[in-house]
């Protein structure tokens, strides 16, 4: 059988595509903007905060979690969210390279 072809890449190149994508929608991208400003864990504050349907934020929540994003708490009945700090430093870490890594050239295009 043949290779996936997440696996003729780098670990690196996959673990960044794989939060990008979870970057990648307006509603993931307000999740944490918001847990940004309140800079604590929300619990369940999110549905007044965006106006979406609390099973859409669920929804999201669990893929920003999935990719290591966010990181949640129990607390009795409800789940608590923050921004994972040590995925968010690698992010801006390994986004910093990759553009930093363009050079543009003097006659192109």
């Amino acid at each position: 059988m043949g290779l996936t072809k997440s696996e003729i890449f780098s670990a690196e190149q996959n673990q960044l595509a794989q939060l990008l994508k979870a970057l990648a929608h307006p509603a993931r991208i307000a999740i944490l903007q918001e847990l940004m400003k309140s800079n604590t864990c929300i619990c369940g504050d999110l549905v007044e905060e965006l106006g979406l349907a609390q099973a859409t934020i669920s929804q999201h929540l669990k893929e920003l979690k999935n990719a290591g994003l966010i990181q949640g708490t129990i607390e009795g009945v409800s789940v608590c969210y923050c921004i994972n700090p040590a995925t968010w430093k690698m992010l801006e870490k390994e986004i910093s390279g990759f553009f930093s890594s363009f050079k543009p050239a003097i006659n192109c295009c």
